[in-house]
């Protein structure tokens, strides 16, 4: 795999060779001011764009909290749209 680092302005005006490139598989750094902002790789056709399994257990500190059932925030939401209510009438 190559790198190469070309300028914002280079990567404007040469896009299409740029692109070109790194479908060849070389990796592109753009420049701005000297300063690295952005980098444009091939795209790796094992590796899917967004994940597709499980992240693994994910370990929820315990609130003290009472468990509630859907019916229980039904109710709760209900109860506070009649109390705006009640609060807009009177």
């Amino acid at each position: 795999m190559r790198y190469m680092e070309v300028t914002a302005r280079e990567f404007s005006q040469k896009s299409s060779q740029i692109l070109a490139a790194v479908a060849r598989g070389e990796t592109i750094t753009v420049t701005k001011n000297g300063v690295a902002v952005a980098r444009v790789v091939p795209v790796d056709d094992d590796i899917p764009p967004y994940p597709t399994d499980l992240m693994g257990e994910i370990d929820l500190p315990d609130l003290g909290l009472p468990d509630l059932t859907d019916d229980d925030i039904e109710e709760t939401l209900q109860g506070d749209v009649r109390a705006e209510r009640g609060n807009a009438v009177a």
